[in-house]
């Protein structure tokens, strides 16, 4: 891991390293990504930027953010906050999207397989995610250079 990357730097118009990053669990290697994992990130930050844009042409304000729970994480974080060893996370080709509630997650849901229909892309996965405890959802979603297995999941923690 190389701890001198510029955070700062964008992937994407409206997403930065530093949001794909984002951690509030301490650990003592800070999430830095490697040049391999930036690369995903990037891949993955296309398709937020194609949900966003779609987003605020159906639903939105115009120009409504897509907000990140999680990005990249490293092994060190990913153990911190329970996350399964094979995590896509891990490789920076995952993200979990916040959303307001059960229906922004289905249209968010629906944009991506949308998206993933009109331009041949496929997916790795996009997992419809419950915490029952909390009451929040949120959608993970992922996608990888290759061997995307176009896998949909429902979770209730």
């Amino acid at each position: 891991m190389n701890k001198y990357i510029d955070k700062s730097i964008k992937l994407t118009e409206h997403f930065s390293l530093s949001e794909m990053c984002s951690t509030s669990v301490q650990t003592a290697d800070h999430n830095f990504p490697s040049q391999a994992v930036i690369s995903n990130l990037k891949r993955l930050t296309k398709w937020l930027e194609m949900l966003r844009d779609e987003w605020n042409k159906r639903y939105g304000e115009g120009n409504d953010p897509i907000y990140i729970n999680s990005g990249y994480r490293s092994p060190a974080v990913n153990k911190a906050v329970g996350g399964v060893a094979t995590s896509n996370h891990l490789t920076g080709c995952a993200a979990d999207i916040r959303v307001l509630g059960n229906e922004q997650l289905v249209r968010y849901a629906t944009i991506l397989l949308d998206i993933s229909d009109e331009s041949g892309e496929a997916f790795d996965e996009l997992i419809f995610e419950h915490n029952s405890r909390t009451g929040n959802y949120w959608l993970h979603f992922a996608v990888r250079p290759n061997n995307n297995r176009r896998r949909i999941k429902f979770i209730n923690k």
